[in-house]
């Protein structure tokens, strides 16, 4: 009995050894201390992210199994089905084919809020979703955007923190500003997205009276395997409306689905919604010349360096007959690409290459692509199988590659392109980061009603702040633009010298 006493007194000593060797410091799962959790391992400075980021990675997983079985993001949605018509061809800059004049490609787009759950009203202020299915002859393409240009963030490692400074509390079950700026006072390139969210483009009227974007970058490649970088954006053809926080507030009182009843009551009267897609398009080696860098979400590439072109239009002709067969099993995923689309090296966007597809494959299954929803139009012929919910057709004796009792070659066309690269493994910051200048010019685009419910609404958000978060977050604003610093600082009741004297340490 002394000697296992004994024991557990040593086995209890050393548990507080390990307990404490890592107090107050940030691990993964399996104890091990975090280095860097705030960049993505990357190869070089301008390359992609790395497979061998297991916190990245482990980030990643754990974010998307937080919720069974509504989506963690963009749980509250509405869909529709339609046709995308191609007015230009582009064989020039891709080999994709939906490219082509004239051309008419079904898809299936799925609207939604991000942050809120399956059934909160519509009216709440949140960016919206904005993601398109294109059912093409060489498989499907998803565009997976929002209704902002921009992002909160420039890097996936840090989108689980973002999303939970959004999310309610986890010891109270609702939101708070205080947390949610807490959060931000260290995310200054921010500071745009969060102008947009706080102005009336965060409370839009209808899902057909809004604008979507691709946010990301992506490369086109020609079939030569030349390749360029590109923006996607939807502008509506309804015009763009959005509500001001009086009217908000009235529809919620009178209906807080106003806008799924908006897009399903359009269509049934045959009142059709239509958009038109624009391409921005960059050389690689134009990527250099900028003082921002134009792979960094939290930025937009301004029209009047980079035109856009309207190569199509798209019109939604047809409401879902079974909202979850259709609106909430559709998996949506920006790793769904076809030849001719390839991701650029955007830190978001490589990071939501494995986390939509991973978050898909855990709540609907390893065989959610069998769905009549997600089912591409083009021959599917892989090696993969079983797995529950397994409804393909699959026969033979051959599940493997390569064989010569059944061969399935490989399409040297549908290579990747080749990104030189130069320089080590690292995880920093990226170089020109320009945290406050667009959003100086996105509030100066503003007119005066917009300026002023931005800092109303903003202004009193950030009234709810810890002292030293406000004052923080207050400067960022200054720096943007010093009228809007000024005129939140008063609604916030924060100091202004002091938020002058932190703007002036800041650097754009």
């Amino acid at each position: 009995m002394k000697h296992r006493r004994l024991f557990v007194a040593l086995t209890f000593a050393s548990s507080l050894l390990v307990a404490t060797a890592n107090a107050g410091q940030l691990t993964r799962d399996n104890g091990a201390l975090v280095g860097d959790n705030q960049n993505s391992q990357t190869a070089g400075a301008e390359g992609p992210v790395l497979l061998q980021d297991v916190h990245l990675i482990q980030k990643l997983q754990r974010f998307d199994r937080e919720r069974i079985p509504e989506r963690v993001v963009h749980a509250r949605g509405a869909g529709a089905y339609g046709v995308f018509t191609a007015s230009e061809t582009l064989t020039d800059i891709s080999q994709a084919t939906l490219f082509t004049a004239g051309k008419q490609t079904p898809v299936f787009v799925r609207f939604s809020s991000v942050v809120h759950g399956n059934h909160s009203p519509e009216t709440l202020r949140d960016p919206r979703g904005f993601a398109t299915k294109f059912y093409t002859e060489q498989g499907n393409w998803d565009l997976v955007g929002n209704n902002f240009p921009t992002f909160f963030i420039r890097d996936a490692i840090k989108f689980p923190d973002m999303v939970h400074a959004f999310k309610p509390d986890p010891d109270k079950n609702y939101g708070t500003n205080r947390t949610l700026f807490d959060f931000f006072q260290h995310v200054p390139e921010a500071t745009r997205t969060l102008t947009l969210l706080f102005s009336n483009e965060g409370t839009p009227a209808s899902y057909r009276e809004m604008d979507g974007s691709s946010v990301h970058a992506y490369k086109l490649v020609n079939a030569d395997g030349q390749y360029r970088y590109v923006k996607f954006s939807w502008k509506s053809q309804q015009g763009v409306r959005n509500h001001d926080p009086r009217q908000a507030q009235t529809v919620q009182g009178q209906d807080f689905n106003h806008m799924s009843r908006d897009l399903i009551t359009a269509i049934d009267a045959g009142n059709f919604p239509r958009w038109d897609l624009y391409l921005q398009v960059l050389e690689a080696e134009q990527l250099a010349k900028f003082d921002f860098d134009p792979l960094d979400a939290t930025k937009i590439w301004p029209e009047e360096l980079i035109p856009s072109r309207r190569i199509g239009s798209m019109e939604l002709n047809r409401n879902p007959a079974n909202i979850f067969q259709e609106t909430e099993q559709v998996a949506m995923a920006p790793g769904n690409l076809i030849p001719g689309i390839e991701p650029s090296e955007d830190r978001l966007l490589q990071g939501r290459l494995f986390s939509y597809a991973d978050t898909q494959m855990y709540r609907l299954g390893a065989n959610h692509q069998q769905l009549p929803i997600n089912r591409a139009k083009a021959e599917v012929n892989s090696n993969n199988q079983d797995g529950a919910m397994n409804s393909g057709a699959r026969v033979g004796e051959v599940n493997y590659e390569p064989s010569t009792l059944q061969p399935r070659p490989q399409a040297a066309s549908a290579r990747y392109s080749n990104l030189p690269l130069d320089g080590m493994t690292q995880q920093r910051r990226i170089a020109r980061e320009q945290n406050f200048r667009q959003a100086g010019e996105l509030y100066r685009s503003f007119d005066r009603k917009k300026q002023q419910d931005l800092v109303q609404q903003l202004g009193s958000a950030l009234g709810e702040a810890d002292v030293a978060a406000r004052q923080t977050m207050l400067s960022y604003f200054y720096k943007a633009d010093a009228g809007y610093g000024e005129a939140l600082t008063r609604v916030a009741k924060g100091d202004l010298s002091q938020v002058r004297a932190l703007a002036q340490a800041l650097v754009d």
